[in-house]
Protein backbone atom coordinates (compact mmCIF):
# COMPACT_ATOMS: atom_id res chain seq x y z
CA UNK A 1 0.00 0.00 0.00
CA UNK A 2 1.64 3.29 -1.29
CA UNK A 3 2.21 5.57 1.66
CA UNK A 4 0.89 9.22 1.93
CA UNK A 5 3.16 12.28 2.29
CA UNK A 6 2.85 12.67 5.53
CA UNK A 7 4.02 9.10 6.03
CA UNK A 8 7.10 9.66 4.12
CA UNK A 9 7.96 12.92 5.70
CA UNK A 10 7.46 11.04 9.11
CA UNK A 11 9.95 7.90 8.18
CA UNK A 12 12.72 10.56 6.93
CA UNK A 13 12.84 12.33 10.35
CA UNK A 14 12.68 9.21 12.14
CA UNK A 15 15.40 8.00 10.42
CA UNK A 16 17.11 11.26 10.78
CA UNK A 17 17.19 10.88 14.56
CA UNK A 18 20.49 8.98 14.71
CA UNK A 19 22.43 11.65 13.18
CA UNK A 20 24.22 14.20 15.41
CA UNK A 21 22.03 17.35 14.83
CA UNK A 22 24.72 19.00 12.21
CA UNK A 23 24.50 15.88 10.26
CA UNK A 24 20.69 15.63 10.50
CA UNK A 25 20.30 18.91 8.83
CA UNK A 26 22.08 18.07 6.11
CA UNK A 27 21.35 14.99 5.17
CA UNK A 28 17.51 16.52 5.51
CA UNK A 29 18.51 17.81 2.15
CA UNK A 30 18.97 14.94 0.41
CA UNK A 31 15.74 13.06 1.31
CA UNK A 32 12.00 13.53 0.07
CA UNK A 33 8.79 12.56 -0.67
CA UNK A 34 8.29 13.25 -4.74
CA UNK A 35 6.23 15.81 -6.15
CA UNK A 36 5.64 15.36 -9.54
CA UNK A 37 3.78 19.18 -9.93
CA UNK A 38 7.08 20.76 -9.65
CA UNK A 39 9.19 21.65 -12.66
CA UNK A 40 12.57 22.16 -10.72
CA UNK A 41 13.65 19.44 -8.17
CA UNK A 42 15.96 22.05 -6.66
CA UNK A 43 13.02 23.14 -4.67
CA UNK A 44 12.22 19.52 -3.00
CA UNK A 45 16.09 18.09 -2.73
CA UNK A 46 20.03 19.19 -2.90
CA UNK A 47 22.38 16.92 -5.23
CA UNK A 48 25.93 17.32 -5.80
CA UNK A 49 27.31 17.65 -2.84
CA UNK A 50 29.91 15.92 -0.51
CA UNK A 51 29.40 13.37 0.99
CA UNK A 52 29.36 13.79 5.06
CA UNK A 53 32.47 12.89 6.78
CA UNK A 54 31.81 9.68 8.52
CA UNK A 55 28.34 9.13 7.06
CA UNK A 56 29.34 6.12 4.54
CA UNK A 57 27.81 6.68 1.30
CA UNK A 58 28.39 4.75 -1.70
CA UNK A 59 29.81 7.07 -4.19
CA UNK A 60 33.36 6.18 -6.68
CA UNK A 61 35.49 9.01 -7.24
CA UNK A 62 36.48 11.12 -10.04
CA UNK A 63 38.93 8.95 -11.48
CA UNK A 64 36.25 5.93 -11.46
CA UNK A 65 34.42 8.37 -14.05
CA UNK A 66 36.73 8.92 -16.27
CA UNK A 67 38.48 5.74 -16.36
CA UNK A 68 35.88 3.30 -15.67
CA UNK A 69 32.95 5.00 -17.56
CA UNK A 70 33.73 7.75 -20.49
CA UNK A 71 36.98 6.62 -21.60
CA UNK A 72 38.02 3.03 -20.21
CA UNK A 73 35.59 1.35 -22.93
CA UNK A 74 36.88 2.82 -26.24
CA UNK A 75 38.69 -0.63 -26.92
CA UNK A 76 41.56 0.09 -29.49
CA UNK A 77 43.34 2.72 -27.04
CA UNK A 78 45.06 1.62 -24.08
CA UNK A 79 44.49 3.38 -20.96
CA UNK A 80 47.18 3.51 -18.47
CA UNK A 81 46.18 4.54 -14.88
CA UNK A 82 48.65 6.52 -13.73
CA UNK A 83 49.73 5.92 -10.25
CA UNK A 84 49.85 3.15 -7.55
CA UNK A 85 48.40 -0.60 -8.71
CA UNK A 86 45.29 -0.95 -7.21
CA UNK A 87 43.01 2.01 -8.87
CA UNK A 88 43.71 0.08 -12.22
CA UNK A 89 43.52 -3.37 -10.69
CA UNK A 90 40.18 -2.75 -9.21
CA UNK A 91 38.47 -0.84 -12.48
CA UNK A 92 39.29 -3.16 -14.56
CA UNK A 93 36.85 -6.00 -16.14
CA UNK A 94 34.21 -4.58 -13.97
CA UNK A 95 31.39 -3.41 -16.40
CA UNK A 96 30.99 -6.08 -18.80
CA UNK A 97 31.63 -3.34 -21.52
CA UNK A 98 31.20 -5.61 -24.47
CA UNK A 99 33.46 -5.24 -27.76
CA UNK A 100 34.30 -6.88 -30.61
CA UNK A 101 38.24 -7.24 -31.22
CA UNK A 102 41.48 -9.71 -29.73
CA UNK A 103 42.02 -8.58 -26.49
CA UNK A 104 45.64 -7.60 -26.08
CA UNK A 105 46.17 -7.68 -30.24
CA UNK A 106 43.48 -4.35 -31.11
CA UNK A 107 41.53 -4.45 -28.01
CA UNK A 108 42.61 -3.71 -24.75
CA UNK A 109 39.26 -3.29 -22.55
CA UNK A 110 39.90 -6.01 -19.90
CA UNK A 111 43.35 -5.42 -19.47
CA UNK A 112 45.29 -3.11 -16.65
CA UNK A 113 47.90 -0.93 -17.77
CA UNK A 114 49.51 1.14 -14.80
CA UNK A 115 52.80 2.81 -14.25
CA UNK A 116 52.84 0.72 -10.65
CA UNK A 117 53.67 3.63 -8.13
CA UNK A 118 56.23 3.29 -5.52
CA UNK A 119 57.43 5.63 -2.76
CA UNK A 120 60.19 6.47 -4.95
CA UNK A 121 58.39 7.73 -7.56
CA UNK A 122 56.06 9.86 -4.69
CA UNK A 123 59.80 11.39 -4.23
CA UNK A 124 61.51 11.93 -7.22
CA UNK A 125 58.30 12.14 -9.38
CA UNK A 126 56.81 9.96 -12.20
CA UNK A 127 57.24 11.32 -15.44
CA UNK A 128 59.97 9.89 -16.23
CA UNK A 129 58.76 6.56 -15.73
CA UNK A 130 55.65 7.52 -17.56
CA UNK A 131 57.47 8.15 -20.80
CA UNK A 132 59.40 4.95 -20.27
CA UNK A 133 55.74 2.88 -20.04
CA UNK A 134 54.75 4.46 -23.47
CA UNK A 135 57.24 3.35 -25.01
CA UNK A 136 57.06 -0.33 -23.78
CA UNK A 137 53.53 -0.20 -24.61
CA UNK A 138 54.44 0.59 -28.42
CA UNK A 139 56.69 -2.01 -28.48
CA UNK A 140 54.85 -4.63 -27.36
CA UNK A 141 51.51 -3.62 -28.66
CA UNK A 142 51.97 -2.16 -31.89
CA UNK A 143 48.54 -2.24 -32.76
CA UNK A 144 47.08 0.31 -30.36
CA UNK A 145 45.34 2.93 -31.90
CA UNK A 146 46.10 5.71 -29.30
CA UNK A 147 46.74 6.03 -25.27
CA UNK A 148 45.18 7.77 -22.85
CA UNK A 149 46.77 8.68 -19.20
CA UNK A 150 44.04 8.42 -16.91
CA UNK A 151 46.05 10.20 -13.36
CA UNK A 152 45.65 8.70 -9.53
CA UNK A 153 45.28 10.67 -6.23
CA UNK A 154 49.10 10.80 -6.07
CA UNK A 155 49.83 12.69 -9.56
CA UNK A 156 47.41 15.61 -8.80
CA UNK A 157 49.43 15.36 -5.22
CA UNK A 158 53.22 15.50 -6.64
CA UNK A 159 52.45 17.40 -9.62
CA UNK A 160 53.24 15.04 -12.28
CA UNK A 161 53.43 17.09 -16.12
CA UNK A 162 51.40 14.56 -17.72
CA UNK A 163 50.14 17.38 -20.60
CA UNK A 164 54.00 18.00 -21.49
CA UNK A 165 54.58 13.78 -21.85
CA UNK A 166 51.46 13.45 -23.52
CA UNK A 167 52.46 16.20 -26.52
CA UNK A 168 56.18 14.64 -26.28
CA UNK A 169 54.81 11.18 -27.09
CA UNK A 170 52.21 11.93 -29.98
CA UNK A 171 54.88 13.68 -31.78
CA UNK A 172 57.28 10.95 -31.61
CA UNK A 173 54.85 7.98 -31.84
CA UNK A 174 52.72 9.57 -34.07
CA UNK A 175 49.34 8.61 -32.33
CA UNK A 176 46.95 9.97 -29.42
CA UNK A 177 48.10 10.35 -26.44
CA UNK A 178 45.42 12.06 -23.83
CA UNK A 179 46.21 12.92 -20.42
CA UNK A 180 43.33 13.24 -18.47
CA UNK A 181 43.39 15.03 -14.59
CA UNK A 182 40.64 12.80 -13.23
CA UNK A 183 42.77 12.24 -9.54
CA UNK A 184 40.03 10.74 -7.19
CA UNK A 185 40.32 13.77 -4.36
CA UNK A 186 38.97 15.82 -7.54
CA UNK A 187 35.07 16.94 -7.11
CA UNK A 188 32.23 15.76 -5.43
CA UNK A 189 32.33 11.88 -7.20
CA UNK A 190 32.59 10.12 -10.36
CA UNK A 191 30.31 12.73 -12.12
CA UNK A 192 33.14 15.13 -12.07
CA UNK A 193 35.04 12.20 -13.84
CA UNK A 194 32.58 12.29 -16.18
CA UNK A 195 33.13 16.11 -17.15
CA UNK A 196 36.52 15.88 -16.86
CA UNK A 197 36.52 13.09 -19.58
CA UNK A 198 34.25 15.06 -22.01
CA UNK A 199 36.63 17.86 -21.72
CA UNK A 200 39.80 16.41 -22.46
CA UNK A 201 37.76 14.39 -25.36
CA UNK A 202 37.23 18.01 -26.83
CA UNK A 203 40.73 19.36 -26.27
CA UNK A 204 42.81 16.20 -27.41
CA UNK A 205 40.67 13.70 -29.80
CA UNK A 206 37.01 15.23 -31.32
CA UNK A 207 38.26 17.95 -33.35
CA UNK A 208 40.80 15.34 -35.28
CA UNK A 209 39.25 15.25 -38.54
CA UNK A 210 37.34 18.43 -39.05
CA UNK A 211 39.44 19.34 -41.67
CA UNK A 212 38.90 15.71 -43.43
CA UNK A 213 36.60 15.46 -46.08
CA UNK A 214 37.22 11.89 -46.89
CA UNK A 215 34.93 10.45 -44.74
CA UNK A 216 31.51 10.01 -47.06
CA UNK A 217 28.51 11.01 -44.69
CA UNK A 218 25.18 10.75 -45.55
CA UNK A 219 21.28 12.50 -44.40
CA UNK A 220 21.02 9.34 -41.61
CA UNK A 221 24.29 9.38 -39.45
CA UNK A 222 23.86 9.23 -36.13
CA UNK A 223 25.85 8.84 -33.03
CA UNK A 224 25.15 6.48 -29.74
CA UNK A 225 26.64 8.57 -26.68
CA UNK A 226 26.73 7.03 -23.55
CA UNK A 227 25.68 3.70 -23.94
CA UNK A 228 28.73 1.36 -22.55
CA UNK A 229 27.72 -1.68 -24.29
CA UNK A 230 27.04 -3.35 -20.86
CA UNK A 231 26.09 -6.92 -21.50
CA UNK A 232 26.11 -6.04 -25.05
CA UNK A 233 23.15 -3.06 -24.52
CA UNK A 234 24.68 -0.68 -27.56
CA UNK A 235 24.72 -3.36 -29.70
CA UNK A 236 20.25 -4.18 -29.09
CA UNK A 237 20.03 -0.26 -29.58
CA UNK A 238 21.62 -0.27 -32.81
CA UNK A 239 19.90 -2.93 -34.73
CA UNK A 240 16.71 -0.78 -33.78
CA UNK A 241 18.08 2.37 -35.26
CA UNK A 242 19.34 0.86 -38.51
CA UNK A 243 16.49 -1.25 -38.77
CA UNK A 244 14.84 1.83 -39.00
CA UNK A 245 17.03 3.14 -42.16
CA UNK A 246 19.26 4.94 -39.58
CA UNK A 247 23.38 4.62 -39.89
CA UNK A 248 25.30 4.36 -36.57
CA UNK A 249 28.58 6.07 -36.97
CA UNK A 250 29.82 6.04 -33.63
CA UNK A 251 29.29 4.61 -30.26
CA UNK A 252 30.64 5.87 -27.23
CA UNK A 253 31.86 4.50 -25.50
CA UNK A 254 31.10 0.87 -25.87
CA UNK A 255 32.77 -1.10 -28.26
CA UNK A 256 34.15 2.37 -29.56
CA UNK A 257 37.20 3.41 -31.37
CA UNK A 258 39.03 6.69 -31.29
CA UNK A 259 38.17 6.74 -34.97
CA UNK A 260 34.65 6.67 -34.24
CA UNK A 261 35.36 9.86 -31.51
CA UNK A 262 37.10 11.87 -34.19
CA UNK A 263 33.98 10.79 -36.72
CA UNK A 264 31.23 12.26 -34.72
CA UNK A 265 31.48 15.78 -35.94
CA UNK A 266 30.39 14.44 -39.11
CA UNK A 267 27.18 13.13 -37.81
CA UNK A 268 23.29 14.67 -38.05
CA UNK A 269 22.39 13.57 -34.80
CA UNK A 270 23.76 12.33 -31.51
CA UNK A 271 21.17 10.03 -29.54
CA UNK A 272 22.49 10.64 -26.20
CA UNK A 273 21.49 7.55 -23.26
CA UNK A 274 23.11 8.53 -20.63
CA UNK A 275 22.58 11.92 -19.79
CA UNK A 276 25.01 12.60 -16.78
CA UNK A 277 28.17 11.15 -18.14
CA UNK A 278 27.82 12.51 -21.90
CA UNK A 279 25.89 15.70 -22.00
CA UNK A 280 28.82 17.94 -22.18
CA UNK A 281 30.01 16.84 -25.15
CA UNK A 282 27.24 16.52 -26.45
CA UNK A 283 26.56 20.30 -25.32
CA UNK A 284 29.99 21.18 -27.12
CA UNK A 285 29.52 19.69 -30.11
CA UNK A 286 25.64 21.16 -30.51
CA UNK A 287 27.89 24.65 -29.91
CA UNK A 288 30.50 23.93 -32.00
CA UNK A 289 29.43 21.88 -35.03
CA UNK A 290 25.86 22.72 -34.58
CA UNK A 291 24.99 19.20 -34.01
CA UNK A 292 21.70 18.69 -32.33
CA UNK A 293 21.21 16.36 -29.72
CA UNK A 294 18.34 13.94 -28.02
CA UNK A 295 18.03 11.92 -24.91
CA UNK A 296 16.39 8.39 -25.32
CA UNK A 297 15.12 5.52 -22.98
CA UNK A 298 15.34 1.89 -24.66
CA UNK A 299 14.57 0.35 -21.31
CA UNK A 300 11.12 -1.82 -21.75
CA UNK A 301 8.77 -1.38 -24.78
CA UNK A 302 6.69 1.73 -23.85
CA UNK A 303 9.70 3.68 -23.47
CA UNK A 304 11.53 1.96 -26.37
CA UNK A 305 8.38 3.06 -28.60
CA UNK A 306 7.96 6.22 -27.31
CA UNK A 307 11.89 7.05 -28.09
CA UNK A 308 11.92 5.56 -31.52
CA UNK A 309 9.29 7.83 -32.81
CA UNK A 310 11.08 11.10 -30.94
CA UNK A 311 14.38 10.05 -33.03
CA UNK A 312 12.44 9.01 -36.54
CA UNK A 313 10.66 12.78 -35.78
CA UNK A 314 14.06 14.21 -36.70
CA UNK A 315 13.88 12.78 -40.18
CA UNK A 316 12.14 12.52 -42.98
CA UNK A 317 9.23 10.69 -43.80
CA UNK A 318 10.95 7.50 -45.21
CA UNK A 319 12.58 7.41 -41.34
CA UNK A 320 9.17 7.37 -39.99
CA UNK A 321 7.30 4.91 -41.69
CA UNK A 322 10.26 2.58 -41.21
CA UNK A 323 10.57 3.53 -37.70
CA UNK A 324 6.34 2.12 -37.47
CA UNK A 325 7.47 -1.25 -39.47
CA UNK A 326 9.81 -1.75 -36.90
CA UNK A 327 8.15 -1.31 -33.76
CA UNK A 328 4.99 -3.23 -35.64
CA UNK A 329 7.33 -6.22 -36.33
CA UNK A 330 8.51 -6.26 -32.78
CA UNK A 331 5.18 -5.68 -31.49
CA UNK A 332 3.84 -9.17 -31.03
CA UNK A 333 7.24 -10.52 -29.49
CA UNK A 334 6.92 -7.89 -26.27
CA UNK A 335 3.19 -8.13 -26.08
CA UNK A 336 3.80 -12.58 -25.43
CA UNK A 337 6.53 -11.33 -22.99
CA UNK A 338 4.10 -9.29 -20.99
CA UNK A 339 1.34 -11.94 -21.69
CA UNK A 340 4.00 -14.56 -19.88
CA UNK A 341 5.70 -12.40 -17.31
CA UNK A 342 2.92 -9.87 -16.01
CA UNK A 343 0.82 -11.83 -14.27
CA UNK A 344 3.78 -13.38 -12.36
CA UNK A 345 4.92 -9.86 -11.12
CA UNK A 346 1.50 -7.86 -11.26
CA UNK A 347 1.43 -5.44 -8.17
CA UNK A 348 5.24 -6.07 -6.94
CA UNK A 349 7.12 -3.02 -5.73
CA UNK A 350 10.58 -2.24 -6.67
CA UNK A 351 12.59 0.25 -4.95
CA UNK A 352 15.91 1.53 -6.97
CA UNK A 353 19.64 2.53 -6.53
CA UNK A 354 22.07 2.40 -8.36
CA UNK A 355 24.85 4.60 -10.84
CA UNK A 356 24.14 6.75 -13.99
CA UNK A 357 20.86 7.04 -15.10
CA UNK A 358 19.12 3.52 -14.39
CA UNK A 359 17.56 5.09 -10.84
CA UNK A 360 14.73 6.54 -13.86
CA UNK A 361 15.45 5.17 -16.52
CA UNK A 362 13.83 1.48 -15.92
CA UNK A 363 10.86 2.79 -14.50
CA UNK A 364 9.19 2.23 -17.52
CA UNK A 365 10.17 -0.89 -17.61
CA UNK A 366 8.97 -2.25 -14.69
CA UNK A 367 5.90 -0.42 -15.06
CA UNK A 368 5.36 -2.56 -18.26
CA UNK A 369 5.18 -5.77 -16.27
CA UNK A 370 2.50 -4.05 -13.87
CA UNK A 371 5.33 -3.55 -11.31
CA UNK A 372 5.26 -0.29 -9.07
CA UNK A 373 8.70 1.82 -8.44
CA UNK A 374 8.19 3.25 -4.57
CA UNK A 375 11.77 4.70 -4.05
CA UNK A 376 14.73 5.77 -6.09
CA UNK A 377 17.60 7.98 -5.97
CA UNK A 378 20.76 8.64 -7.50
CA UNK A 379 24.55 7.89 -6.21
CA UNK A 380 26.23 10.96 -8.11
CA UNK A 381 22.92 12.77 -9.79
CA UNK A 382 22.63 16.45 -10.11
CA UNK A 383 19.43 18.16 -10.30
CA UNK A 384 18.89 18.32 -13.82
CA UNK A 385 18.67 14.39 -12.94
CA UNK A 386 15.84 15.08 -10.51
CA UNK A 387 14.09 17.32 -12.97
CA UNK A 388 13.39 14.47 -14.94
CA UNK A 389 12.64 12.00 -12.31
CA UNK A 390 10.52 13.76 -11.12
CA UNK A 391 7.81 13.38 -13.53
CA UNK A 392 8.65 9.29 -14.08
CA UNK A 393 7.48 8.50 -10.44
CA UNK A 394 4.11 8.85 -8.42
CA UNK A 395 3.66 11.37 -5.92
CA UNK A 396 4.45 10.77 -2.46
CA UNK A 397 7.33 8.36 -3.66
CA UNK A 398 10.56 8.45 -1.38
CA UNK A 399 13.41 10.13 -3.22
CA UNK A 400 16.95 9.86 -1.63
CA UNK A 401 19.95 10.99 -2.97
CA UNK A 402 23.90 9.51 -2.09
CA UNK A 403 21.78 7.65 0.49
CA UNK A 404 24.17 5.99 3.13
CA UNK A 405 23.62 2.38 4.07
CA UNK A 406 21.75 2.72 6.95
CA UNK A 407 19.08 4.99 5.70
CA UNK A 408 18.53 2.82 2.36
CA UNK A 409 18.20 -0.49 5.04
CA UNK A 410 16.04 1.72 7.16
CA UNK A 411 13.56 2.96 4.38
CA UNK A 412 13.86 -0.72 2.69
CA UNK A 413 12.56 -1.97 6.23
CA UNK A 414 9.69 0.38 6.38
CA UNK A 415 8.80 0.60 2.87
CA UNK A 416 8.85 -3.57 2.40
CA UNK A 417 9.47 -3.50 -1.09
CA UNK A 418 9.26 -6.67 -3.02
CA UNK A 419 12.21 -6.30 -5.28
CA UNK A 420 15.42 -3.83 -4.86
CA UNK A 421 16.89 -2.62 -8.25
CA UNK A 422 20.92 -2.35 -6.83
CA UNK A 423 23.90 -0.86 -7.91
CA UNK A 424 27.11 -3.31 -7.23
CA UNK A 425 27.93 -2.37 -3.63
CA UNK A 426 24.55 -2.01 -1.90
CA UNK A 427 23.12 -5.51 -2.96
CA UNK A 428 25.39 -7.17 -0.36
CA UNK A 429 23.24 -5.00 2.34
CA UNK A 430 20.14 -7.06 0.95
CA UNK A 431 21.52 -10.71 0.55
CA UNK A 432 22.13 -10.76 3.82
CA UNK A 433 18.84 -9.18 5.13
CA UNK A 434 16.80 -11.46 2.83
CA UNK A 435 15.21 -9.24 0.46
CA UNK A 436 15.45 -10.38 -3.10
CA UNK A 437 17.30 -8.43 -5.44
CA UNK A 438 18.92 -7.24 -8.51
CA UNK A 439 21.90 -6.12 -9.63
CA UNK A 440 20.63 -3.19 -11.96
CA UNK A 441 24.40 -1.83 -12.61
CA UNK A 442 25.94 -4.42 -15.14
CA UNK A 443 23.07 -6.98 -15.00
CA UNK A 444 25.10 -9.50 -12.81
CA UNK A 445 26.05 -11.72 -15.68
CA UNK A 446 23.39 -10.96 -18.17
CA UNK A 447 21.79 -9.07 -20.52
CA UNK A 448 21.26 -6.80 -23.03
CA UNK A 449 18.33 -5.22 -21.31
CA UNK A 450 17.67 -2.18 -23.56
CA UNK A 451 15.26 -2.61 -26.94
CA UNK A 452 12.60 -4.79 -27.74
CA UNK A 453 15.19 -8.34 -27.78
CA UNK A 454 16.76 -6.60 -24.34
CA UNK A 455 13.07 -6.40 -22.70
CA UNK A 456 12.65 -10.23 -22.93
CA UNK A 457 15.50 -11.08 -20.67
CA UNK A 458 14.86 -8.29 -18.36
CA UNK A 459 11.21 -9.38 -17.90
CA UNK A 460 12.84 -13.48 -17.53
CA UNK A 461 15.70 -12.02 -14.85
CA UNK A 462 12.72 -9.73 -12.70
CA UNK A 463 10.79 -13.25 -12.63
CA UNK A 464 13.93 -15.22 -12.38
CA UNK A 465 15.07 -13.12 -9.20
CA UNK A 466 11.99 -12.61 -7.40
CA UNK A 467 9.78 -15.98 -7.70
CA UNK A 468 12.85 -17.56 -6.89
CA UNK A 469 12.14 -19.79 -4.02
CA UNK A 470 15.43 -19.61 -2.62
CA UNK A 471 13.99 -16.32 -0.64
CA UNK A 472 11.11 -18.72 1.51
CA UNK A 473 14.09 -20.52 3.52
CA UNK A 474 14.88 -16.55 4.32
CA UNK A 475 12.64 -13.98 6.74
CA UNK A 476 13.54 -10.24 6.14
CA UNK A 477 13.47 -8.06 8.53
CA UNK A 478 9.94 -7.09 9.13
CA UNK A 479 8.84 -11.15 9.34
CA UNK A 480 10.99 -11.60 11.46
CA UNK A 481 9.93 -12.37 15.20
CA UNK A 482 12.16 -11.21 18.71
CA UNK A 483 12.50 -15.03 19.76
CA UNK A 484 14.33 -15.35 16.08
CA UNK A 485 16.53 -12.16 17.01
CA UNK A 486 17.11 -13.32 20.45
CA UNK A 487 18.42 -16.69 18.63
CA UNK A 488 20.88 -14.84 16.16
CA UNK A 489 22.13 -12.90 19.50
CA UNK A 490 22.92 -15.62 21.44
CA UNK A 491 24.87 -17.43 18.82
CA UNK A 492 27.22 -14.62 18.13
Amino acid sequence: MAMSRDEVESLIQEVLEVYPEKAKKDRAKHLTPNDPTLEQSKKCITSNKKSLPGVMTIRGCAYAGSKGVVWGPIKDMIHISHGPVGCGQYSRAGRRNYYIGTTGVNTFVTMNFTSDFQEKDIVFGGDKKLSKLIDEIETLFPLNKGITIQSECPIGLIGDDIEAVAKKKTAEHGKTVVPVRCEGFRGVSQSLGHHIANDAVRDWALGARDEDDSFDTTPYDVAIIGDYNIGGDAWSSRILLEEMGLRVVAQWSGDGTISEIELTPKVKLNLVHCYRSMNYISRHMEEKYKIPWMEYNFFGPTKTCESLRKIAAQFDESIQAKCEEVIARYQPEWEAVIAKFRPRLEGKRVMLYIGGLRPRHVIGAYEDLGMEVVGTGYEFGHNDDYDRTLKEMGDSTLLYDDVTGYEFEEFVKRVQPDLIGSGIKEKYIFQKMGVPFRQMHSWDYSGPYHGFDGFAIFARDMDMTLNNPCWKMLAVPWKKTEAEDSAVAATA
